[in-house]
């Protein structure tokens, strides 16, 4: 029987990478999107040139609707399978001042990253309850740890995700499920593409930054049965910027 994984925003960047890692390891990806399917379509393809399987799930995580009427298609196609490996690594960031920041920067970048975890995760959960196994992994972000000026509202959206995930952890850690967060720092994508990164290398103790297949390495690990004692945590991975 297939095994099933769901990684949110896993079009590119760091969630093509998670998606091409969990695909090693014998995962059948549902890779979701919201509007870019040209990047979306890329991801499955390099998952099938490995030998492994995928589909494509395009919902707006921020959007309850869009959610239930996506995931519950799903599961009632697929009798006897549930989806026990969630990455829930959908967001944006719209960078601002608090002072210029506008209501709608603050709830685009709120809603993909706590409410998409809330509205995702709340309806996967039963099933892994239920098989008694169960994996959910956020990616969170060096800002909600720290704190960063100009990210208030991405450091609010990814701090309130650690605090869920320090919470869910201990509600479900009976049923064999676990909750953990990994936080990268700066990793090569096209999020950090706007920045100075030979100036900011040299703040980093590493001096570089880091690739999105160290971070997918990391929630490999946290997806696999090695990791079943490890619940409730936010690893960061930033190359010793922050530790």
């Amino acid at each position: 029987m297939n095994k099933y994984a769901l990684v949110t925003g896993g079009s590119r960047g760091i969630g093509r990478a998670i998606c091409l890692k969990l695909a090693r390891m014998g995962y059948t990806l549902l890779i979701n999107y919201r509007s870019n399917e040209t990047e979306a379509k890329r991801t499955l393809e390099e998952i099938e040139s490995l030998g492994g399987k995928g589909e494509l799930m395009p919902f707006d995580v921020s959007d309850a609707d869009s959610v239930n009427k996506a995931l519950n298609k799903w599961i009632s196609e697929h009798a006897g399978s549930y989806i026990e490996v969630l990455v829930n690594n959908a967001g944006i960031k719209q960078d601002n001042l608090m002072i210029w920041m506008t209501e709608k920067e603050w709830y685009n970048v709120i809603n993909p990253s706590l409410n998409g975890f809330f509205y995702v995760t709340q309806l996967l959960l039963k099933d892994m309850i239920v098989k008694r196994f169960g994996r959910i992994i956020n990616v969170v972000s060096l800002s909600g740890i720290k704190g960063m000026p100009g990210q208030t509202n991405y450091s609010a959206a990814k701090g309130g995700v650690i605090a869920a995930t320090k919470a869910l952890a201990q509600e479900v850690a009976k049923k064999k499920v676990t909750v953990n967060a990994v936080a990268p720092g700066f990793i090569r994508t096209d999020m950090t593409e706007g920045l100075n990164e030979n100036e900011l290398k040299k703040l980093i103790p590493s001096g570089r930054f880091g690739e999105p297949e160290e971070v997918a390495e990391l929630v490999g690990f946290l997806a696999s049965p090695a990791a079943a004692y490890i619940t409730g945590e936010v690893i960061s991975i930033n190359g010793g910027l922050y530790t």
